[in-house]
């Protein structure tokens, strides 16, 4: 959600670089605190409930959770299986799309691991 002002130079600025730069791009779609680490898990293993999800993302709240996974399924990175069982329940893994992002993000993994000191 972008709470800056239609006309106000950041946004101007922020609509342009993403409409003019891959990064930049890149970064409004997969950059933030939690959704790097969504789908690095997601990556790794597969499919995960909201639950196991939940677990592996120390301090993030239901909510939160709840918000980066319906903006990684919006942008087809992800997606969600619903089964329809009591009580219910809900899967989320890669899309194809999603999994495209691969190398892009073990890539990220090496250079930090190099880099974190």
């Amino acid at each position: 959600m972008n709470t800056r002002k239609e006309n106000s130079t950041n946004n101007i600025n922020e609509i342009y670089w993403k409409d003019h730069c891959g990064i930049a791009f890149t970064l409004s779609i997969i950059g933030g605190r939690w959704k790097i680490n969504i789908l690095s898990f997601l990556l790794n293993e597969g499919i995960l409930r909201f639950g196991e999800l939940r677990k592996r993302l120390i301090g993030i709240s239901e909510r939160m959770l709840t918000v980066k996974l319906k903006e990684l399924e919006r942008d087809g990175l992800i997606k969600r299986n619903i089964y329809q069982q009591v009580p219910p329940k809900v899967e989320y893994e890669l899309t194809d799309h999603g999994r495209s992002l691969k190398e892009i993000l073990i890539l990220m993994n090496k250079w930090g691991e190099l880099n974190m000191q």
